[in-house]
């Protein structure tokens, strides 16, 4: 069974868009040929699902398939290459029957052996930088026949459609995935829309139609190229120019302000605004000697003026968020504010001074440079000079680009750093169980027995998942207490198009990730 959809009205997306001198399409307008060109600062770290748990999803969810899937308009699982559901009344026991005649693009069949040997390889190769963190409740994969896969669980988990349905569990073939190592050819091979016909590093993937393709998707175009940029500025020129079509993550406040404007240059281009459940917060590093003591944490979290941030930094594209559950999301709360309150300098002095900590605190804070978009840059000054303004802290800002970023915070390095979380999936769950535990999707071990062992396995009994927000208040009010994880804001998600565009509107799905099939070129404007 799937679950009820008790998510639907705070997990959907609603979008807005703005348009100079032209109306909306509709789905008739929809030629389904051509290429659509597609302008992101989001390229993949890797091109094997086995070693991400980051932006590379975009990639994956255009050329990949996976069990189950969210569809445009859904935000429960529903069928991809297989129908599943629980098989036992304790939610332990998950069973799929995949499609008939599956096969993945390279003629290799897409059968049960090939599901576990997906599922068997992320756990047994274990990358620092993958999605087994995902899996913790997973004991063991079993097949039955050529069509039948079963999921045996550790304890009951009313969250695990939601996994399988992410771009994690990445529907990979035997014959050119190890079962032990990583693909390293610089290729990709998938069931899904598309195909990777070509892919540059840091320049471009070209895809093109998946003629084996067996899913829900409804392609409306006839291929996708996906430019990567370096900054979004760049890209917003490269649109500007005609010389992509779609801009998809990125998009800087000052350049969707001078959308909103209607800028002479911006003629004929669309803005369209989604709510969305993106996040941004920082990380601090326990076993750092300086970011370790919790009095220095809790002082900063005294200080961030997050309304100020925004304001300065994002200028109305983001809005303050005091708990790692966003709103729109079952289990949001204020928790943050009700305990620190507005910045108060005084208050942040005397959590130092009672710990006896001196004054200035040397502190190191560390960003991505080409992850987020340019903005992170100012959002970091921006945290550095209310820091330092405080008299409190002494601060040093530095940025590396992403794949030496997070081998740095992987390896324990940076004392504070910031990263953003865009959704695996609708769901309280994923906003507080990747980032705690002894292995979590930052590298940074965060031990709290209460949220593990206790709340986060009380929550996910239960499948009516907006029944479960007392446990996440709960587990907020223990995060606000320890201050591992500071939420600063949560943020709107814009995509530009040339007026030539459609199906932008359709084109994101819970995870916020692209879904390019259902982009297409108009015919004459």
């Amino acid at each position: 069974m799937f679950y009820r959809n008790s998510l639907r009205g705070a997990g959907a997306l609603a979008s807005i868009s703005l348009l100079a001198g032209c109306g909306v399409f509709t789905d008739a307008e929809a030629d389904g040929k051509g290429n659509v060109t597609v302008g992101t600062v989001s390229e993949p770290s890797t091109l094997d699902p086995a070693a991400a748990y980051d932006g590379s999803w975009e990639l994956y969810r255009n050329v990949f398939q996976t069990l189950l899937s969210f569809p445009t308009g859904s935000t429960t699982p529903q069928p991809d290459a297989a129908e599943c559901k629980f098989s036992d009344a304790a939610n332990r026991t998950y069973t799929c029957e995949l499609r008939k005649d599956l096969t993945f693009s390279n003629g290799e069949k897409l059968d049960a052996r090939a599901v576990k040997h997906t599922v068997d390889r992320i756990r047994t190769i274990n990358s620092k930088q993958g999605p087994q963190a995902l899996l913790g409740s997973l004991a063991s994969v079993e097949t039955s026949g050529s069509r039948s896969v079963t999921f045996r669980l550790k304890v009951p988990d009313a969250t695990f459609p939601f996994i399988l349905a992410t771009p994690a569990l990445s529907l990979v073939p035997p014959g050119e995935y190890p079962a032990d190592e990583l693909r390293t050819d610089g290729k990709l091979t998938g069931s899904g829309p598309y195909v990777l016909k070509k892919y540059a590093k840091g320049d471009r993937a070209e895809l093109g139609r998946n003629g084996s393709y067996k899913g829900f998707a409804q392609r409306r175009n006839d291929s996708v190229t996906i430019r990567y940029f370096k900054d979004s500025a760049t890209m917003v020129k490269a649109l500007e120019d005609r010389k992509i079509d779609v801009t998809y993550r990125g998009l800087s406040a000052p350049e969707v302000g001078k959308f909103q404007d209607g800028l002479p240059q911006h003629k004929n281009l669309r803005l369209v605004e989604s709510v969305g459940a993106d996040i941004r917060y920082l990380v601090f590093n326990a076993a750092d000697p300086v970011a370790g003591k919790l009095a220095v944490r809790r002082a900063i979290a005294q200080l961030i003026d997050r309304g100020k941030l925004v304001r300065t930094v994002y200028r109305g594209t983001a809005e303050p968020l005091y708990s790692m559950v966003p709103k729109g999301i079952a289990g949001h709360t204020g928790q943050f504010f009700d305990v620190y309150g507005e910045p108060d300098r005084d208050k942040a002095r005397k959590i130092l001074e009672d710990a006896g900590i001196d004054e200035p605190v040397p502190l190191e804070l560390w960003y991505a440079t080409d992850r987020y978009g340019s903005s992170t840059e100012a959002e970091f000054a921006e945290i550095k000079k209310q820091l330092d303004t405080s008299g409190l802290f002494q601060v040093t800002v530095r940025g590396k680009p992403w794949a030496e970023f997070q081998k740095g915070y992987s390896a324990g390095q940076y004392p504070v750093f910031g990263r953003g979380w865009f959704p695996d999936f609708p769901d309280p769950d994923n906003f507080i169980a990747p980032f705690v535990g002894e292995r979590n999707a930052l590298n940074t071990p965060y031990r709290n027995a209460e949220i593990t062992e206790k709340l986060l396995p009380q929550s996910r009994r239960e499948v009516d998942r907006g029944a479960v927000a007392r446990q996440f208040h709960r587990a907020q009010q223990l995060m606000a207490a320890d201050v591992r994880l500071l939420p600063l804001w949560q943020g709107k998600l814009y995509i530009a198009t040339t007026a030539e565009i459609g199906g932008a509107e359709r084109a994101l799905d819970p995870q916020t990730v692209m879904q390019v099939w259902e982009l297409f070129r108009k015919g004459k404007w």
